[in-house]
């Protein structure tokens, strides 16, 4: 019965890790620009490779396995947001425009603000 429900909750982590997975692609091809894309990429790839990795984790059913996948997924978590991060930026420096769309552009006004400090 156990070896059931296990089974059970890793086959849920694996579909929505591959759910997410698949949206980020998604967003990678459909979305307007690079922000927007990178986005979803950091997002939604995030979430799913840690519940995938997570999900293989468990399947092992040998706790140095999961600890590793535990801080594989720890490291996803923690390091994603601050490449995302640091992809945008250079994008923004790069010259890449935002799409029509975007209401706002605080990294612009940010750069126009800090300009005329100096």
């Amino acid at each position: 019965m156990l070896d059931l429900v296990l089974a059970l909750i890793v086959a849920v982590m694996l579909v929505a890790g591959g759910i997410f997975t698949f949206l980020a692609a998604l967003g990678l091809v459909r979305l307007p620009d690079v922000y927007t894309r990178m986005h979803a990429a950091s997002k939604a790839g995030t979430v799913g490779s840690g519940l995938m990795l997570l999900a293989a984790g468990m399947h092992s059913l040998d706790v140095a396995i999961f600890t590793r996948a535990l801080a594989g997924f720890v490291f996803f978590v923690l390091t994603a947001p601050v490449a995302a991060h640091l992809v945008a930026k250079a994008a923004h420096g790069a010259g890449y425009r935002l799409t029509r769309h975007t209401v706002i552009d605080e990294m612009r006004d940010a750069r126009e603000r800090a300009g005329k400090k100096r």
